[in-house]
């Protein structure tokens, strides 16, 4: 028995318990909505887990066991994901678009000898060393595998399940392995508890309860598509699982299902501001939004659409540890630190920093188990990450002296120019500002003062064209002088993980090419504003 008052019980932060508790509680109400209409109540959903159960144990499955899956938002990786919670087991998603290199490295990494793969995909893993993995459950098709035994879909949903759980499961148990993007180097195999997708889920959004029913169009691969089962899971409300964000039909899905709650991240809200403007735009049951980041369309989406909107900051290691208020006035913020948590901005030598200072974000918590507790076999990545007794998130960050914390750049982005410490995030803000550019990426590149010296990567808006001195010209009255860019180099596209985020190492690998604007060339001079005293 656990007398430690910060734990939860079982049944508040344990899947299965959880799932238990509803199937009781709350049997005939709906629990999931699957994309095509498909509905499980409680009741239901007990007994396609307990039947996916069985079939992983038929697999020799067990606690502690992992298991990777290779699917799209829909029934069968759901099926995947509860029926190892069931067990105790460790449920690992791969992001569906891993191929070659990547995709050899998460599944040798993963250590598990088992996956459930969707047809369309199965055929990439003929192409890489599989590992110890030897067995596959293919659904939604067949496939053939030069060095892998292929099971049937039924084979993940037996007739019948399990009476009840095999073996006890415990809130600081590993319920999953999410890998990060790998932006800066091979992807992370981060290990998270049934207490941290409680400290990121219902703990950290209290505003959301039973009544609700959230939209999930976030990939499953990621933290942001698991979170909502998990505060879902937590209070008892309901979802409903769309394959992807889709702007013609969020607003039907919004309508026809009655969505109270959903995440609409930074590409999403210019999606839903350009739609046309309706008599219908404020007719609809959507009424609590998570928008990230903080930016004026963020705040127009929620005005124009009347519901109430709040930011947060996240990622898949730590467990939502800051929170706004309902529709916060500072542009940018990502909220105040919550309850429970610590958070300080230091230096490099973990030293803190005053208000309006930059430095990288490091947090700790008051409860055991409520960030991750580690990186999969990377324990060098570990002990960098969690040295001094705080886990360091290798994001630059500054706040106020109201306690507001605001998201500045990576630390590895961040660009010194003389004296001057540059985000790349705010250079990129203003450059995507001009009318042609469709994307846009700042780095640093060798200056011959020393230091760096700044560049933008970008790409046009199809059918436009971008002319570096305009470019320039449109930046002059709108950025710090140290901000603008000697170079302007323009490409077709960004090169990007297959989780699209953008991948500035190759860029900084490229340097100045000879293909490259140079303010300095073109004979144009910057001017610094002087200032009277």
């Amino acid at each position: 028995m656990v007398y430690d008052p910060r734990i939860p019980e079982r049944q508040d932060c344990v899947q299965a318990y959880q799932i238990e508790r509803w199937a009781v509680e709350k049997a005939d109400d709906v629990a999931i909505i699957f994309h095509g209409g498909e509905t499980w109540t409680w009741k239901q959903t007990l007994e396609m887990t307990r039947r996916a159960a069985k079939g992983f144990v038929q697999k020799g499955v067990k606690k502690g066991d992992h298991v990777l899956s290779w699917q799209a938002n829909n029934k069968e990786a759901i099926l995947t994901w509860f029926g190892l919670n069931y067990l105790g087991a460790v449920y690992v998603p791969i992001n569906t678009a891993y191929k070659g290199n990547l995709l050899q490295h998460v599944v040798q990494v993963s250590d598990a000898s088992l996956m459930v793969c969707h047809a369309d995909l199965a055929p990439r893993l003929n192409d890489i060393d599989t590992g110890i993995l030897s067995d596959v459950i293919v659904t939604h098709g067949e496939a053939e595998f030069k060095n892998l035994t292929a099971h049937p879909a039924s084979d993940l949903v037996p007739e019948t399940g399990l009476e009840g759980m095999l073996d006890v499961v415990e809130p600081w148990d590993t319920q999953y392995i999410i890998f990060t993007s790998g932006t800066t180097g091979p992807s992370k195999a981060v290990l998270s508890s049934y207490l941290q997708g409680y400290a990121m889920g219902p703990e950290a959004w209290p505003y959301i309860n039973a009544d609700d029913r959230a939209l999930i169009n976030l990939p499953m691969f990621h933290a942001g598509g698991t979170v909502y089962f998990n505060i879902t899971l937590g209070c008892g409300a309901s979802n409903y699982l769309d394959t992807h964000f889709k702007t013609d039909e969020f607003w039907t899905t919004v309508r026809d299902f009655k969505i109270t709650a959903c995440c609409l991240l930074a590409a999403m809200n210019p999606f839903l501001l350009k739609l046309p403007p309706s008599d219908q735009d404020k007719k609809h049951t959507l009424r609590k939004v998570i928008c990230v980041p903080w930016n004026e369309d963020a705040m127009e989406v929620g005005t124009r659409y009347g519901f109430d909107t709040r930011t947060c900051f996240n990622m898949t290691e730590i467990s939502n540890p800051m929170v706004s208020d309902y529709h916060p006035s500072k542009v940018g913020t990502c909220g105040k630190v919550r309850e429970g948590v610590e958070a300080r901005v230091v230096d490099e030598n973990d030293c803190e920093v005053g208000p309006d200072e930059i430095g990288e974000l490091i947090l700790r918590t008051d409860r055991p188990w409520a960030m991750n507790h580690g990186y999969y076999k990377n324990p060098e990545a570990t002990a960098e990450a969690w040295r001094n007794g705080w886990f360091h998130t290798g994001d630059g960050f500054k706040y106020d002296e109201d306690g507001y914390f605001y998201f500045v750049d990576r630390i590895k982005d961040a660009i010194r120019r003389r004296g001057e410490n540059i985000s790349s995030f705010e250079v990129e803000n203003e450059v995507t500002s001009f009318e042609a550019v469709r994307e846009a990426a700042a780095v640093p590149v060798p200056s011959d003062l020393g230091e760096d010296d700044v560049m933008v990567v970008v790409a046009a808006v199809e059918g436009m064209e971008i002319v570096p001195e305009d470019l320039y010209r449109f930046l002059e009255p709108r950025m710090a002088h140290f901000m603008l860019p000697r170079y302007i180099r323009i490409v077709d596209e960004l090169p990007k993980t297959p989780t699209q985020k953008v991948q500035k190492h190759l860029l900084k690998d490229d340097g100045v090419t000879a293909d490259s604007w140079d303010v300095e060339v073109a004979g144009i001079k910057t001017k610094r504003q002087k200032i009277g005293v």
